[in-house]
């Protein structure tokens, strides 16, 4: 051991008691921080992943629901052939160009209608060649009626879509289901 001294000032160089026993210790410290990291930011990357899953889910259920509210109004809009809705509803609709410089007949207009309201369903859900739909009324002369009340030409329409997406717990793929109900006024006055 050694001393100097300087302006009494005394440095001792003499080797730190216990130095030996913790060598390697900060870097085990350092390697097991790593590891809990790690683990920490697996778990968040697994969160992630869910989160966009069920994002997507959400998407596709908005998206079912405005292309039903679209074929409503179009029913709203074309009431007097409700009847050739459901006929095609299940089938692809025929592509007829009705637009305002060509005259179509009622029926045409709706199988126009049937035809791009599938083409923006096959565009807006996964699984364009699962999709299935369906269109049914309910004509106003069978809605039970109240006696003390007046006639209705009120029907009420239900359309269901079905699309397949990828489950989020396994390769497979999950039918998903879409339904409402509208009543459309088929003569005035309702």
């Amino acid at each position: 051991m050694s001393s100097h001294t300087i302006n009494n000032l005394t440095v001792n160089h003499s080797p730190v008691k216990g130095a030996r026993s913790s060598r390697g210790f900060t870097l085990l410290e350092a390697l097991i921080g790593f590891m809990i990291l790690s683990i920490g930011m697996l778990g968040i990357a697994s969160l992630q992943g869910i989160s966009l899953k069920v994002g997507k889910t959400s998407v596709y259920g908005s998206v079912a629901m405005m292309k039903v509210e679209e074929l409503f109004e179009s029913m709203r809009a074309n009431p007097t052939v409700l009847d050739t809705y459901v006929a095609s509803g299940a089938g692809a609709g025929v592509a007829n160009a009705c637009s305002g410089a060509q005259g179509c007949t009622y029926a045409a207009l709706a199988l126009d209608d049937i035809f791009w309201w599938k083409q923006n369903l096959k565009a807006g859900l996964p699984s364009a060649t699962s999709i299935t739909t369906s269109v049914a009324v309910v004509p106003a002369s069978s809605v039970p009626i109240v006696p003390a009340a007046a006639a209705s030409n009120l029907a009420t329409v239900t359309v269901t879509v079905n699309w397949s997406e990828r489950n989020k717990d396994s390769s497979t793929s999950v039918v998903k289901t879409y339904t409402d109900s509208a009543n459309i006024c088929t003569a005035i006055p309702c």
